[in-house]
């Protein structure tokens, strides 16, 4: 059986909501008015938790739609109400619930920028052909990221730099590197 969110709008599955990006985290309960305070993953923090936006949350097996109702930012992290979110009690019950947007409301990207969501899954090979493994996750901030790419021998760290990274293709899911001498064996995490 198929879980649906049942509000106003377009219909969100649990399927769907795996194809949607994510764009924070609530991290914990901010004072006693039911605001919440977001690690945001997202270069557009603004834009995306400014006051009328429409966040998807999933809770319980269920995927809601949650529209902020204030917004403030502190320390670049923004501190959110939420529609449905009204007590300390319900503000608290959200940590840790993720927040993600369709691929559809994303801003468009410029030239040789991607989404993080983009990434993964991608295959990583190095110039001369060598396979590495598959892009797991993106960590780290814009200017500083890396790719998290799980090999054979285990997890190795990737600089999202474009002297390392010189070939991405999300079409073909594939990106080619071209790692300083010993920064695959540098790197690796067992």
């Amino acid at each position: 059986m198929t879980e649906r969110v049942a509000a106003a709008g377009p219909e969100v599955t649990n399927a769907e909501w795996d194809q949607c990006a994510v764009v924070g985290r609530v991290a914990r309960a901010h004072g006693n008015a039911g605001q919440v305070i977001v690690n945001p993953e997202t270069d557009f923090v603004e834009e995306r938790f400014q006051v009328g936006a429409e966040l998807l949350a999933r809770r319980g097996g269920r995927v809601e739609r949650m529209r902020v109702t204030a917004m403030r930012l502190h320390l670049g992290r923004p501190i959110i109400g939420l529609e449905t979110v009204e007590t300390m009690n319900d503000a608290e019950a959200m940590a840790g619930v993720e927040f993600r947007v369709r691929e559809g409301d994303l801003e468009p990207l410029p030239d040789g920028m991607y989404y993080r969501h983009d990434l993964v899954g991608c295959r990583v090979e190095t110039a001369g052909g060598d396979q590495v493994g598959v892009v797991a996750t993106v960590e780290g901030e814009l200017g500083a990221s890396r790719l998290v790419v799980e090999a054979p021998y285990g997890e190795v760290l990737v600089p999202l730099a474009r002297a390392i990274c010189v070939g991405i293709d999300i079409a073909a899911r594939r990106i080619v590197i071209d790692p300083p001498e010993g920064l695959l064996e540098l790197n690796r995490r067992p």
